[in-house]
């Protein structure tokens, strides 16, 4: 064994850096001072072995619903694993989730790396295992849970925590130190490929479920990254890449909230740069947005992470560097610290430049320390770290427990919105024929959003099906109405012209009681799917020919439940006009299908609200409710109707609710003062349920324009039948913060409109509060949440949320 094979452990000598009596930043300085500058600069990089992201040679891309990544993404100039590390090595890319390996296999392929990276590199210092985690820990036989855009419409956080600590319980038991996740763009287009992986187009609302979703999955002993930093989900067009024509201050009040909140609210250790450029600077390359604001306005210390292969594409797709090198020195100079997936601008360009005196040492430094403070901080340095105990949960876990199904279907049965029960729902129950028919009613994969693994890595691998049971919405049909006798027939598929499947769909339906029609999306990548990443739509109505499907099915005469199983929200004004019933569901997940049977059978209560609205026509109108007045209602002056046809926040349920008596605690408060607004919520029905309180605030007059309305509040109150809860917000006056015109935040005196209600639409409480004294310039201590309680009436149980 030579001298660049032995290791400090070997040694039998502990080391500064190894000691956990020191404190962490002494033991990060003692290995800093030990790296030479090759050794420094290979910790800024990353390998990823096995990316075979393609179809095999004989297989059919569109077939299978996925995108030849190989012609997408060339990842040239990578290293094998032993020349990758011999310098040492920050990440190993996604070990677990390229291929369908078991639990068992894919620790082993950790420790076999692992092991490589550390017996190859002078100093021995482990690599960062990092995975994909936007519907769970994407690997082979993992809990697929509902896609973001359904946790947004469940509107809890505590639920979104739980599941997020799940996932992180998992993923580190089989090794894995680092999550990308969770997505914090806020939906600015609905016609965005990627809408499916946000939370919803409010900053509040995503704010308060991401910072969750972050303190679950940190406080499993897991990093979490967010991402996309900033303005992805805005691009011109909605067109994935797209560049964004977005001022700063629009970005300021309504992009980099959620990531400020996550940061400060949920303890976030990552942060992932967007593709975008915004206002024609790359995110990867704008010392602003990752230095200036991230690092001295708000205090991240942490590690900013590329995107994947988002160095390079300064060069070869934004064209503000001339190549790969020194696209990498303008990433490292703006703040990004490691590049993933693979080292390509992070190599020797890096070392070559600063022993030529074009780049100071100090930025590798910068980097360098951030990241082996991390190192650090997962045990990954510590004297008895090794790589098979990095992995000693991999033996017992169990990747898609009970519990986590239950969890599964506990988020997928909130997430559910009942947009009109008309008079077909809930189903009534006894025998009677009932045909299922359209493109999602017999394939989970539907209710499966892009990075799920099913969707996103096994089309490549067809003779292994899902990995994970996942019953249909006609499997849950079945379970759910023993009685009924169930006709299928597809229909037509969810993309293309085909109507081939017309016919029988249509005379299933004839000779039917009733008719559940499930239409929607299939996700996939790079427009081979119809949502996810790089499937971005023309228009908002539905895919292919379902729109047609629902309205001949109609035309029969049988009553239609329509059903619309999606990951962006479509203009259904032709579907709702003419289905006895609507229901939408954004991807539920591997327990989608019982989910919806339950709301349809009356089992489940629906309280799903919506975080996205729902248009009218196709063409996309209104855009998002967070609308200045030119936007919302323009009194005639354009011909276009921008209200939706269903409102964000709104969701109906098999009870009814009342909101009044809206209490607030003070006409006039300070700039920096705070005021109570509360109401009383009750229950009218005859059936438990649960209604989302939402709370709005409107400035009458501010010195920009301003949204119409703006959620700063919510809370879920569940009830019985006639009771009723005192609802009780408390909103310091940062909340009504804004960018003004020198691109200050403040707080502005006057009037604010105070609006309480069920929607955006809603809102029968309204009073105003005065804002007085001084304008305030506010910064990252501002209050960025509004705490809740909820107080059974006739009874002493406060609820603090």
């Amino acid at each position: 064994m030579t001298a660049l094979d032995r290791t400090p452990a070997m040694d039998g000598v502990l080391r500064p850096w190894q000691d956990p009596a020191l404190p962490v930043a002494d033991r990060v300085e003692a290995l800093l001072a030990e790296l030479t500058l090759e050794e420094k600069v290979g910790q800024l990089g990353s390998r990823w072995i096995g990316n075979d992201m393609q179809h095999e040679p004989e297989q059919d891309a569109e077939t299978l619903n996925v995108a030849p990544m190989q012609d997408v993404f060339a990842a040239s100039g990578t290293l094998p694993l032993d020349e990758a590390a011999r310098h040492g090595l920050g990440h190993l890319t996604r070990v677990h989730g390229s291929a369908p390996v078991t639990a068992r296999e894919g620790a082993a392929e950790v420790v076999r790396l692992q092991r490589a990276v550390v017996e190859r590199s002078r100093l021995g210092i482990p690599a960062i295992v990092h995975e994909e985690c936007l519907t769970g820990f994407t690997t082979y036989g993992a809990t697929v849970y509902p896609a973001a855009i359904a946790w947004g419409a469940t509107f809890d956080p505590g639920l979104v925590e739980r599941m997020a600590a799940a996932i992180g319980r998992d993923m580190r038991a089989v090794g894995v130190h680092q999550g990308l996740s969770p997505v914090l763009d806020v939906v600015r287009d609905y016609r965005w490929g990627r809408v499916e992986e946000t939370m919803g187009e409010d900053p509040y609302l995503v704010s308060m479920l991401g910072a969750a979703y972050v303190r679950g999955l940190e406080g499993a002993g897991v990093i979490a990254t967010l991402k996309h930093f900033a303005g992805y989900s805005a691009s011109r067009a909605a067109r994935n890449h797209g560049p964004v024509p977005m001022g700063r201050r629009e970005l300021m009040d309504m992009i980099l909230p959620t990531f400020e909140t996550a940061i400060a609210l949920g303890g976030a250790r990552s942060v992932m740069n967007s593709y975008s450029d915004v206002d024609g600077v790359p995110a990867g390359a704008d010392p602003w947005l990752l230095t200036e604001v991230l690092r001295e306005e708000w205090g991240f210390t942490g590690t900013v992470v590329s995107d994947y292969w988002a160095v390079p594409f300064l060069a070869s797709m934004h064209r503000v560097a001339a190549d790969t090198g020194e696209a990498g020195v303008q990433a490292l100079t703006a703040g990004i610290d490691v590049e993933l997936p693979d080292t390509l601008g992070f190599g020797p360009h890096l070392v070559e430049r600063v022993r030529g005196g074009e780049l100071p040492e100090e930025l590798i430094d910068r980097a360098v320390r951030r990241l082996l403070t991390q190192k650090v901080q997962l045990g990954l340095l510590d004297p008895d770290w090794t790589p098979e105990k990095s992995v000693a949960g991999a033996a017992g876990v169990d990747l898609d427990s009970p519990g986590n199904r239950a969890l599964a279907r506990e988020l997928a049965e909130r997430s559910i919105v009942l947009l009109d029960a008309g008079d077909a729902l809930p189903l009534p129950a006894g025998p009677r024929r009932i045909a299922v028919v359209g493109p999602c009613a017999d394939d989970p994969r539907t209710f499966m959003g892009c990075y799920a693994f099913p969707n996103h890595v096994l089309p490549r691998h067809p003779a292994l099906g899902l990995g994970i049971e996942a019953p249909s919405l006609l499997d849950g049909l079945r379970a759910e109405l023993p009685e009924a006798e169930l006709v299928h027939e597809r229909g037509c598929e969810v993309q293309g012209e085909d109507r081939s499947g017309f016919a029988a769909a249509l005379e299933a339906a004839r000779g039917a009681d009733l008719c559940v029609v499930a239409v929607g999306d299939l996700a996939g990548l790079f427009g081979l799917g119809t949502s996810g990443e790089g499937c971005d739509a023309d228009d908002l109505r539905l895919p292919g020919v379902q729109e047609d499907l629902v309205a001949e099915l109609v035309a029969t005469g049988t009553p239609v439940v329509a059903i619309v199983v999606s990951g962006r929200p479509y203009a259904l004004g032709r579907v709702h006009a003419g289905a006895a019933a609507l229901v939408q569901a954004f991807m539920p997940g591997e327990e989608g299908g019982a989910a919806i049977a339950g709301v349809l059978s009356g089992r489940v209560q629906p309280s799903g609200r919506l975080p996205v609205q729902i248009p009218r026509g196709h063409g996309g109108q209104p855009g998002t409710y967070l609308q200045p007045p030119l936007g919302a209602d323009s009194q005639g002056i354009s011909n276009l109707d921008p209200t939706p046809l269903f409102p964000f926040g709104y969701g109906t349920s098999y009870t009814g609710f009342e909101v009044g008596d809206l209490r607030i605690g003070a006409a006039e408060v300070a700039t920096d003062g705070e005021f109570g607004v509360s109401v009383s919520v009750r229950n009218t029905g005859e059936r438990a349920g649960e209604e989302v309180v939402q709370l709005y605030l409107h400035d009458v007059v501010a010195q920009v324009t301003r949204p119409v309305k703006q959620l700063t509040g919510f809370a879920r109150v569940p009830l019985e039948p006639g009771a009723s809860a005192r609802v009780t917000f408390r909103v310091h006056a940062d909340r009504t913060a804004f960018t003004g015109r020198d691109l200050r935040r403040i707080v502005e005196p006057g009037d604010i409109e105070v609006l309480v209600g069920t929607s955006a639409a809603d809102l029968p409480c309204r009073g105003t509060v005065r804002l007085t004294g001084p304008a305030r310039v506010v910064g990252h201590d501002r209050r960025l949440d509004t705490p809740v309680s909820v107080e059974q009436e006739g009874g002493d149980d406060a609820v603090q949320l």
